[in-house]
């Protein structure tokens, strides 16, 4: 697109958490090279206007509305507009804009995502919920408004990279690999009482709470399984999970040949960032350079479905197809708000979105329903009401 300052205008939505904070780094790094249109953020109106300060931003926009007033106040006499809440997102995701970076947490970044991909941004993708509730709906809006995904969870990353230049009819499967999260070693009778403290802490990378339970109860992994389907158009018997406890190697993609091509690299998020940010090309970035004589030996090992039963239940997400999906992210999202509250246990995230997905199988027939923006967000609403229903339930 362009601007006639010869700039790249960029968005950053979801600009306060771990993506956005790294996104930021990189940017602040060729400044001059970049005018940034819009940031976003949750509660953090502190760090949400020292970054539009700094990055000298069009507007900067929390999602809580009861957060506006703050934020007016901490941007009084720059010039930058305040606003508030989902429709000021969308609308700010409308702004012209070359490359809009989607790193909200959840179903929430769905609607910004695909106003940009209207405006024919590119979006650099981190928010693997919208593919997993609306794949299908996502992808054809980036073809119909002739925008371009690039994919920034770092696995998904990886095997783009291991594509270039490569036949997507050559590749015989997909390993994505998974830390295995804090709990990993853990005897399987004490999963039962890990707490909320226990489950925030990742041995490898530096996330927010919310992912890191989720990589703990491999959600994540399951989210990105229905994800890697829907981005590469493979089948999901193609797709592979290996525990990789070091988080050196990202991805692997296997060929007919059986060649297998592996991406290796830091557990730093600015590696699929920074491609994402400069591609078509492949810039110097401030990550660590792997000394693999060092590293010495990198292990692998299946993973074991009792442990994670989110595996399980996405390979069914994948065979119902439909809004089978956003009822699943739903449910997860959902589940994750009854452990942080102390309503639920961490064992007991899984069977509540089972059962979400059994209470809403057949009688609403969600995987004939068409997919339509407005059928999603009503798919995603009835998997947090059942949700919902069934911690009230317990409690």
């Amino acid at each position: 697109m362009g601007t006639d300052t010869g700039k790249r205008r960029i968005s950053i939505f979801g600009a306060t958490g771990s993506i956005g904070q790294s996104t930021i780094d990189l940017i602040r790094r060729d400044a001059l090279a970049y005018d940034v249109v819009a940031l976003t953020g949750g509660h953090n109106i502190a760090q949400l206007a020292k970054d539009a300060i700094d990055l000298n931003a069009d507007i900067a926009i929390t999602a809580h509305e009861e957060k506006l007033g703050d934020l007016k106040q901490a941007l009084a006499g720059t010039g930058i507009e305040a606003a508030s809440g989902p429709t000021a997102m969308e609308e700010a995701a409308t702004r012209p804009c070359d490359w809009v970076m989607s790193s909200i947490v959840g179903a929430a970044g769905l609607l910004p995502g695909l106003r940009a991909l209207e405006a024919r941004a590119t979006l650099a993708l981190a928010n693997k919920e919208s593919l997993v509730t609306a794949g299908p709906l996502i992808m054809a809006t980036a073809q119909a408004h002739h925008a371009r995904i690039l994919p920034v969870d770092s696995e998904h990353s990886a095997v783009f990279q291991g594509l270039v230049g490569e036949d997507i009819d050559a590749v015989e499967r997909v390993i994505i690999t998974a830390s295995g999260g804090a709990f990993r070693d853990w005897p399987m009778e004490k999963l039962a009482t890990a707490t909320l403290a226990e489950a925030s802490s990742h041995p490898n990378w530096d996330m927010g709470q919310r992912i890191t339970i989720d990589s703990a109860s491999m959600f994540n992994k399951a989210l990105e399984v229905i994800e890697t389907k829907e981005f590469f158009q493979i089948n999901p018997d193609q797709i592979e999970v290996l525990v990789h406890p070091q988080s050196l190697v990202h991805a692997l993609v296997g060929f007919n040949d059986g060649a297998l091509m592996a991406h290796l690299g830091a557990p730093d998020m600015r590696h699929a960032i920074g491609y994402a940010l400069h591609w078509p090309e492949r810039r110097e970035l401030p990550v660590d350079r792997l000394d693999l004589a060092k590293v010495a030996t990198l292990d692998f090992r299946a993973p074991d479905e009792t442990r994670y039963p989110a595996l399980r239940l996405a390979r069914e997400v994948m065979a119902a197809g439909g809004l089978t999906g956003a009822i699943f992210n739903a449910a997860k999202e959902i589940a994750l708000d009854g452990f942080i509250a102390g309503q639920i246990g961490f064992m007991d995230m899984a069977g509540l979105v089972e059962d979400t997905l059994t209470r809403l199988d057949g009688d609403s027939g969600l995987n004939h329903t068409a997919m339509t923006l407005d059928n999603v967000l009503a798919a995603d609403q009835m998997g947090r009401d059942v949700a919902r229903e069934l911690i009230a339930a317990k409690n």
